[in-house]
């Protein structure tokens, strides 16, 4: 029984000791996990670097043509024929519309019938006026009759005259049946057919036939506030760039709507002289080269204007860059390798990566470029720099947009 009795001691012993090694073993581990504190988190981070920057201001406006023109005939008639395809591309002097020459004929060949019967009735008042020099002197007629053959000369002259004119005003309604494009351009699509009555004419209710719109170059036509205004016109007169200027050459930069930057170069050529009074805007001009037919008028764009001269600034990628509630704010590493929030003063955004910084930030700081989403202010870090891409002579930057 005292045997029994200790066999089932030894048992349950063993049984104990299995149960409680592998819970030992366990504590161990946490004491020794515990122990060990993490390896700080490896990040990527680079100095600021310094570029050339300029400042721009952005705005909304419309392409217009600098050219526009609505063909109307200058004679009535019948529209006989249509030399053109609706939209096509025109010349100046292409031949549009000619309407029935016929009538306009007629008036040519009556006009110059008239003028030779005056030229005519001119030669016989001339040789009679020199027989009747010789008959006063010789006092064969008297002076009233003289005096009457001068006054038919000059009747004669005078009838000639107006058959020339009248000549002269039949050959240009005769060219005027021929309408030709005045300039060059697109032609929009014809709004008479062949075989209507056209009025012509200087008057109001002259038939409109087509509009032909000028392309190469386009003008873009925006509006600005007071405030900058006048901005521009104190940096005119510090020696600055002189935006407000009439008949400048300052460079822009368009983008259209469905386009992220701005490609296409242009330059300011006018600056309205009255401020409008309903909404205190003033409006400006700048043409755009439109080789490739682009642009066309009425389409929406928006416009660089540089609002600053080329100066020195600090930039860091912008996705560096994070917000606290209002506060932008970049993390930096200091001397020892802890991470320290900075609040910085954005400026413009440069190449859609770069933004410049104005204030808050020194060149010599490091700034955590990868890893921000994964750091905390007063935690360690491994810092890695990043290799610096080289500067380019001059950055433009992207302006926040102008309402």
């Amino acid at each position: 029984m005292v045997k029994f009795m200790n066999r089932s001691l030894t048992a349950r012993g063993v049984f104990v000791l299995m149960v409680a090694l592998p819970l030992l073993a366990g504590c161990g581990e946490t004491q020794q996990q515990q122990q060990a504190a993490p390896p700080p988190m490896p990040v990527t981070v680079a100095k600021p670097q310094t570029r050339q920057v300029v400042d721009f201001d952005e705005y909304v406006g419309r392409f217009v043509a600098v050219d526009t023109v609505e063909v109307r005939s200058r004679v009535s008639g019948y529209l006989d024929k249509i030399h053109f395809t609706d939209g096509q591309m025109v010349k100046q002097g292409d031949l549009l519309f000619t309407i029935d020459r016929r009538p306009f004929q007629i008036a040519l060949d009556e006009a110059r019938a008239n003028l030779a019967q005056s030229r005519a009735n001119l030669a016989f008042a001339e040789t009679d006026l020199t027989r009747a020099q010789q008959l006063v002197r010789e006092k064969t007629i008297s002076e009233q009759v003289y005096d009457q053959r001068v006054q038919a000369k000059r009747v004669a002259e005078a009838s000639v005259a107006a058959s020339e004119a009248a000549v002269r005003k039949a050959e240009l309604d005769l060219e005027f049946t021929e309408l030709r494009a005045q300039v060059s351009g697109r032609i929009g699509d014809r709004r008479v057919s062949t075989g209507n009555l056209v009025v012509g004419g200087t008057a109001g209710t002259t038939t409109l036939l087509a509009t032909i719109v000028s392309v190469d170059p386009i003008r873009f036509e925006f509006t600005f506030d007071e405030a900058s205004y006048l901005r521009y016109l104190r940096r005119a007169k510090d020696g600055q760039t002189d935006i407000a200027s009439r008949g400048g050459e300052v460079p822009v930069k368009l983008r259209l709507i469905d386009e992220q930057t701005f490609d296409h170069p242009g330059k300011m050529d006018f600056v309205n002289n009255v401020i409008d009074r309903n909404s205190g805007t003033i409006r400006g001009r700048a043409e755009v080269a439109n080789s490739n037919g682009l642009f066309t008028p009425g389409m929406f764009a928006r416009i660089q204007v540089p609002a600053t001269s080329p100066y020195q600034a600090l930039v860091v990628p912008d996705a560096a860059i994070g917000s606290e509630q209002v506060r932008k704010v970049v993390m930096v590493v200091d001397a020892e390798n802890t991470v320290q929030p900075k609040y910085v003063t954005l400026g413009q955004l440069i190449d859609g990566k770069l933004r410049v910084i104005k204030d808050g930030l020194s060149p010599d700081d490091r700034v955590i470029v990868n890893g921000i989403a994964r750091v905390r202010p007063g935690q360690k870090v491994t810092p890695q720099e990043e290799g610096a891409a080289p500067a380019s002579p001059t950055a433009e930057a992207s302006p926040q947009a102008k309402n």
